[in-house]
């Protein structure tokens, strides 16, 4: 598929083009695998050497997805106006002193503030902001350039994950957490400040004469939207999260458990590099349904099966759908009141989504334990994602694109 021409995007060069996508692709990993893959890895040496307790360090981190999710609400109406430079830059500055109190954390308070100025860090760093710089640069090519860049940053894990696990094995946790610093204060201020250079493109045109976005805000289909997305996240990624306790649960060993979680991951390349093509054949209306239903589907029979087999192919199917999960969240905005407010309205979509799955693991482990374990939780997850689809289809816009 060839990259969008400067005409879609006035203002940037095809060169100029291929640069904020691979500039973004870069940082996201780096950004996500620092800032959120390294944490798990590290959370249990934390409690272990500090004496705070788990749960303790867990909500500190979720305290810092939850300010993320709010302080991106500002960030969306300023990159709406005047771009990404300057926001993703400041954010990439000020993640790498909130990591270091990370590292130098000497109580659980000092420890909990550390992760909510990262929070605030993230909030300008992460998905929401890239995905409004590539929905205004790459104009009707957006597409392309978003399943390019989530394809990318899928990555971090699989990069960060182990790096972390291999510094580990040779530091403690604080000096990880401060090497890690290093490497996010090289790659990603750098690679904002030089790599997000270049005008600004107008917006396009609103798609109806109703297109004021405290308007849309306030609206049925847009409240409808931000409730649906909202419920499915909170579906899919307590279902990541408690993946391997399910397996476990059914007599699978850990190691294959943690094989299958991978292949999930596995499965997330493969949803997303079919979701051109879908948007291709499909309107929003049914792709929503679509992708809804399927994550219902595989949420579903995870719950069901019990063959060590069968639950790994669940597994994999489960990822796709969360892979293509990830693309319709991004669109989401733009299919339906077009990208004239994109950065603002996309934030308040992505603000309570944020919160959902910030308490998705507790909550999925919650649920397991009132109900009687983890195949229960997995049937009651698969209905909430059902119910999050009928709302969607519903959440469409009389003057949003139906395709």
């Amino acid at each position: 598929m060839p990259i969008a021409t400067a005409a879609a995007s006035p203002g940037l060069t095809t060169s100029g083009l291929r640069r904020v996508l691979a500039v973004l692709c870069v940082t996201e990993i780096t950004s996500w695998g620092i800032l959120f893959y390294a944490f798990p890895v590290l959370a249990p040496e934390i409690s272990q050497t500090t004496g705070w307790p788990t749960a303790w360090v867990v909500a500190a981190f979720s305290a810092g997805q939850v300010v993320a999710a709010l302080a991106g609400i500002p960030v969306g109406r300023w990159l709406d106006g005047r771009g990404p430079r300057s926001v993703m830059t400041a954010g990439s500055v000020l993640a790498v002193p909130a990591i270091v109190a990370v590292a130098l954390a000497q109580n659980l308070v000092w420890f909990t503030v550390a992760w909510l100025l990262a929070g605030v860090a993230m909030g300008a760093v992460l998905y929401p902001p890239a995905f409004a710089a590539l929905t205004r640069w790459y104009g009707p090519r957006r597409v392309f350039a978003l399943t390019v860049l989530t394809l990318a940053a899928g990555l971090a894990s699989t990069v960060f994950a182990p790096l972390t696990a291999l510094l580990t094995a040779h530091l403690d946790w604080r000096e990880t957490y401060l090497v890690l610093a290093v490497v996010l204060a090289v790659v990603t201020i750098p690679a904002h400040l030089w790599g997000l250079r270049g005008p600004w493109p107008a917006a396009e045109p609103p798609l109806s004469t109703h297109s004021d976005p405290a308007r849309i805000a306030r609206g049925i289909p847009f409240r409808g939207l931000v409730i649906a997305f909202s419920l499915a996240a909170f579906a899919v990624y307590a279902g990541v999260i408690n993946l391997v306790p399910l397996l476990t649960e059914r007599g699978v060993s850990s190691t294959t458990a943690a094989i299958a979680l991978g292949l999930g991951g596995a499965g997330q390349v493969l949803g997303r590099l079919g979701y051109t093509t879908l948007t291709r054949l499909t309107t929003v209306q049914t792709r929503t349904a679509i992708v809804f239903l399927a994550a219902a589907a595989t949420t579903a029979v995870l719950g069901l099966l019990t063959t060590t087999a069968g639950l790994i192919v669940a597994a994999i199917m489960a990822g796709m759908a969360r892979g293509v999960f990830t693309l319709l969240q991004a669109t989401a905005v733009a299919d339906r009141w077009g990208t004239t407010h994109y950065g603002r309205l996309n934030a308040l979509l992505q603000a309570p989504l944020t919160i959902t799955v910030a308490l998705a693991p507790w909550a999925g482990a919650a649920i397991a334990s009132g109900i009687g374990g983890y195949s229960p939780t997995f049937l009651v997850l698969a209905a909430v994602t059902v119910v999050a689809a009928v709302l969607a289809f519903a959440a469409t816009p009389h003057s949003g694109r139906n395709s």
